[in-house]
C-alpha cells in the first residue's frame, strides 16, 4: 500500500484506443504525452483511495486541501523533466506551477490534448473557465483563519519576537504594533510566566489602541538538546585604559567601588566592584589606592569622585582584579593604613575551548547537578579532560557510534567515536583555527541519530497551561512524528482551547522528512501552519542543502493550502545593529512567497520592521508564491526607443 512518503512509481501508460484508432502518425507525440498524463492521474487517484482513512480525520475545511496534498506528492514521486520538456515543445503548460490544484490543471492539459487529437467541444466548454479558482481561496481562508486577515498593500504578515522589555514597557509593544507587527511571538524558551502575561495583556492593549488585530504566538521549548552548565570561572576583572595609535593612554580604565550590599552600577564607569563599607566610609577624593593584581604587577587607583553611592577610581593600567585582590589606602608617608579584599566580582560562567583533534566527554548529567561524572570506563578516552553534560540524558544512550554531531548552531563539529553508559566520547572534527569556545546551555544536534523525545516536555506542559487562555496559537517545537501533533491536540482539548491554531516548527531532518503527514495530522485541528525553522534546520540537513529544503517545504505547504513562515535570521544585522546586509535584503525579498515572516528581538526592531514592510509591500506587486507577476515596470518607462 502506498504511503506519503513512498509512494510507488508509475510508468508512462497509453492513451485509449479510441484516440489511437485511426490517427495519422503526426499525433504521435500527443498521443504519447496523453498517456503518461492518464497514468500520473490514476496513479493520483490510488494514492488518494490508499489514504482514505488519514484523509477523513481532517477537518471539512481541509478535505480538499488533502486531497490536493497527497495529489502533489503522487505527481512529485516520478522524474516529469522529460514530460515537462515534451508540453513545452507542444505549447502547454508544464505543470510547473499545479501545486494549488494538482488534478484541476493535469486535466486541463489532458482536456487540450485530446482535443487537439479527436475535437470534442463540448468537452472544452465543461473546463473550468481561466481565473483563479476555489483552491487559491482556500489558501487565503487557511492563512487567515491561522494569522489573521492581511493589511492594505501587504500579504505577508510580520511576526516579531518579544524581548523581556515587553513585559514591562507597553509603549515598546505599542511602537512595534505601529510600526507594522501583525503577530507577537511569545518564547517559552526564555523570561518568566508572569513575563509573559504581561506580554499578552501588552499586545492585546496596543492592538484594541491600532483598531487592527495582533495575533498571540506562544511558542513551546520542546525537548531542545542543549550543553550542561560548565563550571564557573575564577572572577576576574579586567581593567583597561584606553589608548591611542600610538599607544598612549587617552582616558584611564573606571572603576566603581560600591558598599557590598548595593547592586547599582553608575553610569561613566568600566566596571563595577563591591567593597566592605567600613573602609569605603574612609575614602575621599584625590586619595591613592595600591594593588598587587592578579599576575603579580603593582598597580595604583586614583580616587576621583566619592558619593554616597561609593567612589569611582581611575586606573591608568592595564589591571587584573580577583576576589583575592587587596586594596590598601596609602598614606602622604607611604605606610599601610587601611586595606580590605574586593569582595564582589561577578562570576563568569565557564566555557571550554574545543580544537580540531581534541576529544570531548558528553555526559549524562550528574544526580547532584555537578558538570560531569567521574568516568573510570572512559578513561582511556578522556585527552585532556575536556568535559560537558548534555540536558536530555536518554539522547546519551539512542545514538550510536560514528554518528554526527553539532554544537552551538553547528560552529563546532564531531564524530562520536565511543557510546558508554553515561557518556560519549567524540572527536572533534570541525573548529576554527584557532579553536572555539563551548559554554553551556548551547544547542546540540544529532542529524544522523534517529531520537525518541517526548514531544512537550514537562515544563512545556506547565508553560501550556498558563498560556493557553492568551494565545490564538501555538508553537510545536521540533515536532517528528503524527502522534506528536496528536498529543498537542488532546492537552489543548484538555484545556478547553481546542480551536487554538498549530504551527509546526520543522527543525529537524526527521521532522522535514515527516513533514506530509505532520500537515494531515495537524489538519484536524481548526486552522495550522507551518515554520521554516531555519537556524536548527540549517545545521541538521547541511547549510548547502538549505536552500533546495526550503524550497521543497514551499511547494509543499502551496499543496496544502497551508501559511508558512519564513524564520531565523532574517534582517538579523539591522535588528542588532541598524544596518542591514545586502545579503539579508535579498533574503528579506525572497520571504514574500511565505505568508509570513519572522523578526528576532533586538535594540534596533521597529526600524528592521518597517524596511520589511516596504520591501514586502514592493516584491508583493511582483511575485506571489511561485508565480511571477507581470506589473506594469516603470522603470524604463522613459528609455529611448530600441533601435529596429
Amino acid at each position: 500500500m502506498n504511503t506519503l512518503t513512498d509512494l510507488a512509481k508509475q510508468t508512462p501508460g497509453n492513451p485509449p484506443e479510441t484516440l489511437r484508432n485511426g490517427t495519422p502518425s503526426c499525433q504521435e507525440p500527443y498521443l504519447n504525452v496523453i498517456g503518461q498524463l492518464q497514468q500520473l492521474r490514476q496513479a493520483m487517484l490510488a494514492s488518494e483511495a490508499d489514504l482514505q482513512s488519514e484523509l477523513t480525520r481532517v477537518q471539512p475545511s481541509y478535505q480538499a486541501s488533502a486531497r490536493n496534498l497527497v495529489h502533489y506528492l503522487s505527481l512529485r514521486s516520478v522524474d516529469l523533466r522529460p514530460l515537462q520538456e515534451q508540453l513545452a515543445q507542444l505549447g502547454l503548460s508544464s505543470l510547473g506551477r499545479a501545486e494549488s490544484d494538482v488534478l484541476a490543471n493535469l486535466d486541463k492539459v489532458l482536456c487540450i490534448l485530446e482535443h487537439l487529437v479527436q475535437p470534442a467541444p463540448d468537452k472544452l466548454a465543461r473546463l473550468q473557465p481561466p481565473g483563479p479558482s476555489g483552491h487559491a481561496g482556500l489558501s487565503k481562508a487557511h492563512t487567515t483563519d491561522l494569522l489573521g486577515p492581511q493589511r492594505d498593500g501587504r500579504a505577508t504578515r510580520i511576526m516579531v519576537t518579544l524581548a523581556k522589555e515587553a513585559a514591562t514597557n507597553v509603549s515598546l509593544v505599542q511602537d512595534l504594533v505601529n510600526a507594522g507587527m501583525d503577530i507577537a511571538r511569545i518564547n517559552c524558551a526564555h523570561d518568566s510566566p508572569a513575563d509573559w502575561l504581561n506580554m499578552a495583556a501588552h499586545v492585546r492593549r496596543a492592538a484594541q489602541a491600532a483598531q487592527r488585530p495582533v495575533k498571540i504566538l506562544v511558542d513551546l521549548g520542546g525537548p531542545k538538546i542543549r550543553t550542561g552548565e560548565v563550571a564557573y570561572r575564577t572572577p576576574v576583572l579586567k581593567l583597561k585604559p584606553v589608548k591611542d595609535h600610538l599607544g598612549r593612554v587617552v582616558r584611564a580604565a573606571r572603576l566603581q567601588l560600591r558598599p557590598i550590599h548595593s547592586t547599582t552600577m553608575v553610569p561613566g564607569v568600566d566596571a563595577s566592584v563591591g567593597v566592605w563599607d567600613l573602609w569605603l566610609e574612609r575614602l575621599k577624593s584625590g586619595m591613592s589606592l595600591d594593588f598587587v593584581d592578579a599576575r603579580g604587577a603593582k598597580r595604583h587607583l586614583q580616587v576621583i569622585k566619592r558619593d554616597d553611592q561609593g567612589a569611582i577610581a581611575e586606573c591608568p593600567q592595564t589591571a587584573y582584579l580577583t576576589p583575592e585582590t587587596v586594596l590598601t589606602l596609602g598614606g602622604v608617608t607611604g605606610k599601610k593604613k587601611h586595606s580590605t579584599l574586593v569582595c564582589q566580582i561577578e562570576s563568569q560562567p565557564g566555557a571550554l575551548h574545543l580544537n580540531q583533534g581534541d576529544v570531548l566527554m558528553l555526559t549524562k548529567p550528574h544526580a547532584d547537578g555537578a558538570a560531569g561524572w567521574p568516568l573510570e570506563e572512559a578513561e582511556s578516552s578522556r585527552g585532556d579532560g575536556l568535559q560537558i553534560s548534555c540536558t536530555l540524558p536518554q539522547v546519551i544512550d539512542q545514538v550510536k557510534e560514528g554518528e554526527r554531531i553539532w554544537f552551538d548552531d553547528g560552529r563546532i563539529g564531531g564524530v562520536i567515536r565511543q557510546k558508554h553508559p553515561d557518556c560519549l566520547v567524540i572527536d572533534i572534527t570541525q573548529a576554527r583555527e584557532s579553536g572555539e569556545k563551548l559554554a553551556g546551555d548551547k544547542g546540540i544536534n544529532l542529524p544522523d541519530s534517529q531520537l525518541d523525545l517526548p514531544p512537550l516536555t514537562p515544563k512545556d506542559l506547565e508553560d501550556l497551561a498558563v498560556m493557553a487562555p492568551y494565545a490564538d496559537m501555538v508553537g510545536l517545537s521540533f515536532v517528528h512524528k503524527p502522534s506528536d501533533v496528536a498529543l498537542l491536540r488532546a492537552k489543548l482539548a484538555e484545556l478547553g482551547r481546542p480551536d487554538m491554531g498549530i504551527l509546526l516548527k520543522i527543525e529537524t531532518l526527521q521532522g522535514f522528512e515527516n513533514l506530509p503527514a505532520l500537515m494531515l495530522a495537524a489538519m484536524e485541528a481548526r486552522a495550522a501552519g507551518v515554520m521554516i525553522a531555519r537556524g536548527d534546520l540549517a545545521v541538521e540537513c547541511g547549510y548547502e542543502r538549505l536552500a533546495e529544503v526550503q524550497e521543497e517545504i514551499l511547494w509543499c505547504t502551496e499543496a496544502a493550502h497551508m501559511p508558512v513562515i519564513w524564520a531565523t535570521q532574517v534582517l538579523e544585522s539591522m535588528v542588532k545593529t541598524g544596518l542591514p546586509s545586502r545579503a539579508e535584503i535579498s533574503d528579506a525579498g525572497l520571504g514574500v512567497r511565505a505568508e509570513c515572516v519572522m523578526l528576532n528581538k533586538g535594540p534596533f526592531i521597529t526600524q528592521a520592521i518597517a524596511t520589511l514592510d516596504d520591501i514586502l509591500q514592493r516584491m508583493g506587486a511582483h511575485q506571489t508564491k511561485k508565480r511571477p507577476l507581470l506589473r506594469a515596470l516603470r522603470a524604463w518607462a522613459h528609455a529611448p526607443t530600441l533601435a529596429s
